[in-house]
């Protein structure tokens, strides 16, 4: 398939214009990125986007590997003497590798089978008789062809019969007609491995099951994959009723099956070859599109988590809440630089309340603390009610009551033993380290959560079940759009963002560290050009996602790329303005057309693009920074009751449904019934990972650790939720849906690591905090 051609199968298949595909894949060709080529390459591609552009590479990827084996395929065929002009149309109109692959499979070397072995006694002359003279007697037919190997009758017969299954499993129209058939119109059934029922409860919907194959959703489906390989339920592949499938057999081969030998001989054929192989197929087909929509809801919750609404540079207090091993805390600036770290022992077994209040509170005057960040996982509720007290004493003593909030803290623990974290905190206890991260991810998610595997910040849903490759590619992909769709400033950003900036390399990231540590802040983004190994094109692909606040061009503050700065110039002539003084006025920017400024390099959508930038420099695309305010009193599950109405935070959107953190340790689910007065069908298009809303408790099974929640808060408790306004959306696919959750990779809890600090592990008593007000100046 020629590079033209390629592109013109893609343009179909998105319908878009073949030239925009072309386009697409010559940019990146050259090496260009796809966020530099979405942002800044608008005018070459039609105004493509990342989405899909990342679908044209990935495409073209799959129809060159699927042309590389095509030509394979013809020269194997044609080195056999065996290519017929027939032969070669049909494999090069081929779109999909299983249909190539399909018609390649008669002349592919194989193990030598039974219907070979028979072939070489000389049955195929017997078998074609067979079907020839359906009324003849088969057993008086195969007695002449008794030989070596094939003695008698029966094993004459059986024989034949072998060959008519080889003909059968090699005929490609057949194979792919079963093929479809089965997953248009079978089933998945699922039941309980006998004497498991106690082990796998958390799979109990699924003991009794059935449901269509091409309704399966992709959560569903690796739920039963998952109890299958857990060796608590047995799958069966229900293809349907077995004499259609012998029919359609019969039918492709002019098969008469009045002859009972022809008929028993079309069933073995279906149970033994046909539906095996389809079987194998459907369950392959199956599990690709639970993947698909698998990494498709981990795209899009991992979007959302990085594109988090930020606190902003205010001085926050990370605690990372413990029992028996403390409070770990952690005080840091604006920046995120590290002030103060010490542990506190407020709760069960130690329970110095008082103490760590007052320690707490010393250190939030101190500093001047604005936000105190509680870790969301163990003792998290009974810490928040501690950063409450915190900011109550403050306030009674006359200073500024600092704001709790709590944060989603999966993944904490494993950058705190990453070496990232060892880099940045070579002599700090790995048990602070996840505070200061919590802290930080307040402040800014972005800029924390890129130091984290995106695997482990728990967003996911069966992550552990799927291809591990085609993961980390998807989630790296969201992680580059995300940092490159928010910018990134060029003299704070840590080694791990910058890696992240379109064109720059791990390498090149520690560079520019490395250059700006010794050479101070960064005043141009020319100055890039002087970094070690970053060279012309990672300049091009890099500078526009840079960002300098305070340099000495105001426009290197803002997202207008350095090869249109002689456009903004222009502009700015025009206007009879400077550069900063046009930076920001609206009224004057208001007033002018694109398609004025337009030339053969830069075109109407660049420079409209242009002026929005000018308008608003370096703005933030992230929504404002708002909380979730949990009830008083409601700390665990046994607290709930229905019809409860609770604040909480969506913390993961699967295809059932929406996860929120009200508080008890314990994500409810809102399943998609559920979300809205109106038909859901894809719960994203309702809620995201972040969002603040508000909820009733529906139902609270304590025994289960499961709590069914409504964002229709006119619903009745312990009532199935039908979808008002809308088509039934419940019934037993919600008990389905609630086995799912179960079994899924939903928010983790965290748990104590065990390890004791001795960093700043201060005495907490005395009366400090009065010092610490009067030194910051209440």
């Amino acid at each position: 398939m020629s590079s033209d051609s390629i592109a013109q199968h893609i343009a179909q298949e998105l319908q878009i214009a073949a030239t925009q595909v072309d386009a697409a894949l010559k940019l990146l060709a050259e090496g260009n990125t796809v966020p530099f080529i979405a942002r800044y390459r608008k005018e070459v591609t039609g105004g493509l986007d990342d989405t899909q552009l990342r679908t044209i590479e990935e495409r073209a990827t799959y129809l060159s590997e699927l042309s590389e084996r095509k030509n394979t395929i013809l020269a194997a065929i044609e080195e056999q003497g065996k290519l017929t002009d027939d032969l070669r149309a049909l494999i090069e109109e081929c779109d999909t590798k299983a249909r190539l692959e399909d018609l390649y499979l008669p002349y592919k070397k194989r193990r030598k089978t039974k219907a070979d072995t028979a072939r070489e006694a000389g049955l195929e002359p017997l078998l074609d008789t067979l079907i020839g003279t359906p009324e003849a007697d088969p057993a008086q037919l195969a007695s002449e062809y008794c030989t070596a190997g094939f003695e008698d009758e029966k094993k004459v017969l059986e024989g034949a019969r072998a060959i008519l299954i080889d003909r059968f499993a090699l005929d490609a129209d057949l194979v792919g007609t079963v093929r479809e058939r089965m997953y248009a119109t079978g089933s998945m059934g699922a039941s309980v491995v006998e004497g498991k029922e106690a082990e796998g409860a958390k799979f109990k919907d699924y003991f009794d099951f059935a449901e269509p194959f091409d309704s399966l959703p992709s959560h569903r489906i690796l739920a039963l994959l998952r109890g299958e390989k857990e060796g608590i339920l047995q799958l069966h592949l229900d293809a349907g009723e077995d004499d259609v499938y012998c029919g359609t057999i019969a039918e492709h081969f002019n098969l008469d099956t009045s002859s009972a030998w022809l008929a028993d001989a079309v069933r073995w054929g279906w149970k033994t070859k046909l539906y095996v192989s389809s079987s194998l197929d459907v369950r392959m087909r199956l599990k690709e599109k639970a993947e698909e929509g698998a990494l498709d809801v981990f795209a899009r919750n991992l979007k959302d988590v990085l594109l988090a609404a930020p606190a902003g540079q205010r001085a926050t207090l990370g605690l990372d809440p413990g029992y028996r091993n403390g409070v770990k805390c952690a005080v840091i600036d604006g920046t995120g630089k590290v002030l103060d770290t010490l542990i506190v022992y407020p709760h069960q077994p130690q329970n110095q309340w008082n103490q760590a209040v007052q320690a707490l509170a010393t250190a939030c005057a101190t500093h001047g603390v604005d936000l105190i960040a509680v870790g969301n996982g163990t003792a998290s509720r009974e810490t928040e009610k501690l950063s409450h007290e915190v900011a109550k004493l403050i306030g009674q003593a006359g200073g500024v009551k600092p704001t709790p909030v709590v944060v989603s803290e999966s993944g904490a623990s494993v950058y705190s033993a990453s070496e990232i974290a060892a880099k940045e905190f070579p002599d700090m206890d790995v048990s602070l380290r996840g505070a200061v991260s919590i802290a930080r991810r307040l402040q800014d998610p972005l800029a924390e959560l890129v130091k984290i595997d995106p695997k482990a910040i728990g967003v996911g849903q069966y992550q552990h079940d799927v291809n591990q490759t085609a993961l980390a590619k998807t989630l790296d992909a969201v992680v580059e759009d995300a940092v490159n769709a928010v910018g990134v400033d060029l003299n704070t950003a840590s080694v791990p963002l910058l890696s992240r900036v379109a064109g720059i390399s791990g390498t090149i990231a520690e560079n520019i560290v490395a250059y700006r540590d010794e050479h101070g802040c960064f005043d141009s983004r020319s100055g890039l050009k002087k970094v070690p190994r970053l060279g012309p094109k990672a300049y091009e692909q890099c500078a526009g996602f840079l960002r300098i606040q305070g340099g000495t061009d105001p426009l290197d503050a803002s997202a207008v790329h350095p090869e249109a700065y002689p456009v903004v110039r222009r502009i700015a002539s025009a206007t009879g303005l400077g550069v900063a003084e046009l930076i920001g006025n609206t009224r004057v920017l208001s007033t002018l057309k694109a398609k004025d400024f337009a030339d053969n390099t830069f075109g109407v959508p660049t420079v409209t693009d242009i002026l929005k930038e000018l308008d608003k420099p370096g703005r933030d695309p992230r929504p404002e920074f708002t909380t979730a305010t949990f009830k008083e009193g409601v700390e665990k599950i046994t607290d709930l009751h229905p019809g409860m109405i609770l604040e909480g935070t969506v913390t993961n959107v699967a295809a059932f449904g929406a996860f929120v953190d009200i508080g008890v340790h314990q994500d409810g689910l809102v399943h998609v019934s559920a979300l809205a007065n109106t038909f859901v069908s894809d719960p994203h298009d309702f809620v995201r990972s972040g969002q603040v809303v508000k909820v009733k408790v529906l139902e609270v099974d304590v025994d289960r650790n499961r709590i069914s929640l409504s964002m229709r808060l006119d619903d009745e408790p312990n009532q199935p939720s039908g979808n008002k306004g809308g088509a039934a959306q419940g019934g037993t696919r919600s008990r389905r849906d609630r086995a799912d959750k179960r079994t899924a990779n939903g928010r983790g809890q965290r748990t104590n690591n065990g390890r004791t600090s001795n960093t700043k592990n201060r005495d907490t008593s005395g009366g400090s905090l009065a010092d610490a007000l009067k030194r910051a100046g209440f």
